[in-house]
């Protein structure tokens, strides 16, 4: 992985939807270089376009083709072994994450993964939570 910054979904999704407040700064942002997402990152885009939960609603093969031909080119997919995500798993209760905050959680580890310098979010609060030495700095675009 060469990615020296990674993205969580609600930057993809910032990106891909005009109405959202930060779209041209997320745009920018991935327009910028190489940019790593954990996998799970697609799907939960995928589901956020999908699934009408914010003021718009795409279908799947809209999605599908918006990600595949604008966002999936720039970016680095990256996931973590079963070995990695138990490990992570096991420490969670050290670093205060439960329940949902996994999902957050693991896209930092990702990013740690890939000694990533940086890791650009909208939810700062969530990612700073669990932060700790040796993590990528949580940043805004």
């Amino acid at each position: 992985m060469t990615a020296a910054a990674f993205i969580d979904t609600s930057v993809l999704v910032a990106a891909m939807v005009a109405d959202e407040p930060h779209h041209a700064a997320c745009g920018r942002l991935l327009d910028s270089g190489k940019m790593g997402i954990y996998a799970h990152g697609i799907a939960e885009t995928f589901s956020t376009m999908t699934g009408g939960r914010k003021a718009f609603r795409l279908t799947a093969d809209s999605t599908m083709e918006i990600l595949e031909e604008d966002f999936l080119p720039c970016l680095e997919v990256a996931s973590l072994t079963t070995a990695e995500m138990i490990k992570a798993m096991r420490d969670a209760q050290e670093r205060g994450v439960r329940g949902g905050a996994i999902f957050d959680y693991l896209h930092l580890m990702v990013a740690r993964k890939a000694k990533a310098a940086r890791f650009y979010t909208l939810n700062l609060s969530h990612f700073r939570a669990f932060h700790r030495h040796g993590d990528p700095q949580s940043v805004h675009p």
